[in-house]
């Protein structure tokens, strides 16, 4: 059996990280665009809500009018973002996938500050936070609901952005392969790890993958 040349094997894989990049991508648009979807919904019916509160305050019933704002604010709830870090671009994917995460009933704890301007490019940015929150969502998806959590951690440090990413896992600690871990989802996939070291490598950051039983925890350093 012929063994593929290295160049042909690099262009293959090439290929296949700019297809996983792609959906990657399609999917992040797609989750950030149904959250501003809820909240121009909300902002539409903002005009008929306020109505029916002066109803009820016209016709003296304050019951009824404190009932109606009570759910509301909870409606409100599910729509404004979760998380405001000081960089737009950082909000929309971490409240787009902080959304998600707790749509599949998982526990997010998540505290960013984050400065307003970055050097990193928006799309690698986009990546390398999508890539983590996917993969801890996919990790905690395999436990029960009330085992199920990810604690996300951002702030700048001097010059670089860090980055934690913690999640429960159903695995036993994880043994590295020449150093790194490897995707257990099969041959087929890991491409988003690979696409993560990458883009630190290019920035000259640095990035850290720690696995304990039952917690899997990702630090990245980026150069700003």
């Amino acid at each position: 059996m012929s063994l593929l040349k290295p160049a042909f094997r690099e262009k293959r894989i090439d290929r296949r990280i700019a297809a996983y990049q792609s959906d990657l991508l399609a999917t992040h648009y797609a989750e950030v665009e149904n959250m501003y979807r809820q909240i121009r919904g909300w902002r539409h019916d903002y005009r008929n809500h306020i109505q029916v509160l002066k109803s009820y305050l016209d016709m003296g019933d304050v019951q009824a009018a404190s009932s109606y704002l009570e759910a509301l604010s909870e409606d409100l709830s599910t729509v404004d973002p979760a998380l405001k870090t000081g960089n737009k671009m950082t909000d929309i994917i971490l409240n787009s996938k902080i959304s998600l995460a707790r749509s599949k009933k998982i526990q997010v704890e998540a505290d960013a500050h984050v400065a307003v301007a970055l050097s990193t490019a928006e799309i690698d940015l986009c990546i390398i936070i999508g890539n983590l929150f996917d993969n801890a969502i996919e990790a905690c998806m395999a436990l029960p609901e009330a085992e199920r959590m990810i604690r996300v951690y951002m702030v700048m440090k001097n010059t670089q952005l860090y980055m934690s990413f913690t999640n429960t896992t159903a695995l036993k600690k994880q043994k590295k392969v020449n150093g790194r871990f490897f995707s257990t989802k099969g041959a087929d996939h890991g491409y988003g790890l690979v696409r993560i070291d990458t883009i630190i490598d290019r920035y000259q950051g640095y990035i850290s993958r720690n696995s304990e039983d039952g917690a899997f925890t990702t630090e990245v350093l980026l150069p700003q």
